[in-house]
């Protein structure tokens, strides 16, 4: 069965991702904190916020696609990407060292564009 979250902030409201299976443990652990809640970092179009889970890079990597959720392991961070950062080469997403993807958003991800520093973001199951 398929795993959905749900990221939401004033700014945007709900908007919905699917959990994938390109980093399971990420996924699993992030799964099993859910909800969390942070308090949002803009950097470039990606915001990221903090998170209570520890984990170790699994199959990391620095180039995401938009609308790509990852985990940050140096920061413990949730990142979610909507487009270029200022460590991008070609206008592609690009996270300042590698992270762990575990979901893609399968709304518009242009949304999170609204968000600002310090907006609170609720990541949350999307109970079936």
């Amino acid at each position: 069965m398929e795993k959905r979250i749900r990221i939401t902030t004033r700014a945007t409201g709900a908007v919905e991702a699917v959990m994938t299976s390109e980093n399971p443990k990420t996924a699993e652990a992030i799964w099993t904190a859910l909800p969390i809640k942070g308090n949002a970092n803009t950097w470039g179009d990606e915001i990221y916020f903090s998170t209570p889970v520890g984990l170790k890079e699994e199959k990391a990597r620095a180039e995401v696609e938009v609308g790509s959720i990852a985990y940050w392991p140096p920061g413990k961070a949730l990142c979610i990407f909507f487009g270029a950062t200022p460590v991008s080469q070609h206008g592609e997403p690009r996270a300042y060292s590698p992270v762990n993807v575990f979901a893609k958003v399968t709304t518009n991800s242009a949304a999170f564009k609204k968000v600002r520093d310090g907006d609170q973001v609720t990541v949350e199951r999307v109970e079936s």
